[in-house]
């Protein structure tokens, strides 16, 4: 890939709000978690874990969580998406949020890549504070206490036609020469 077919990956990747209900392939939800763990993270100790859900209760259970955290009971925060990348980190590094969003940032890019829609949906902390959340870690032996939630990254095929970008501000870089 040359740094032009990056800048037009990068300049393409535009957040998803409207998905079809078709699943996802596993093995392309494996690929888009797999950009996520070569993310960059702190000392390289690769604090992030990710926890990809697919499971029509599970889901309705982190829909349900996540509207109550927003104050928006009864609606939708995924927009339909029949697979959420859950991204949590290590709550013992000092880097957890930044590891946990850097390897967000990087799965937003292989989904735009593999031609899925992505969109980072917050409350991940809020909603993997509840038991009921944690019960869903716990029961694939994850340590609930051991992590906190930095993201979701609700992940499926797009509805319709990806958003027009805005053109970007002017005042992005500054010079200290």
């Amino acid at each position: 890939m040359t740094m032009d077919d990056f800048m037009a990956l990068a300049k393409a990747r535009r957040s998803c709000r409207a998905y079809r209900p078709d699943p996802v392939p596993e093995a392309l939800i494996a690929r888009v978690a797999e950009v996520g763990a070569w993310a960059a993270s702190g000392m390289g100790m690769q604090s992030p874990i990710v926890v990809a859900v697919t499971q029509p209760a599970a889901l309705e259970t982190l829909r349900r969580i996540n509207a109550e955290v927003m104050g928006a009971a009864g609606s939708d925060p995924f927009y339909g998406a029949p697979c959420v990348l859950v991204t949590l980190a290590a709550r013992e590094r000092p880097t957890a949020v930044e590891d946990g969003s850097l390897a967000l940032g990087n799965m937003m890019l292989a989904a735009e890549a593999l031609g899925l829609g992505a969109c980072w949906i917050h409350r991940a902390r809020e909603t993997f504070e509840r038991p009921e959340a944690q019960a869903l870690l716990s029961a694939l032996g994850v340590r609930a206490e051991a992590y906190v939630g930095v993201g979701n990254l609700a992940l499926g095929y797009r509805a319709g036609a990806a958003a027009t970008p805005k053109p970007r501000k002017p005042d992005f870089l500054y010079w200290i020469r």
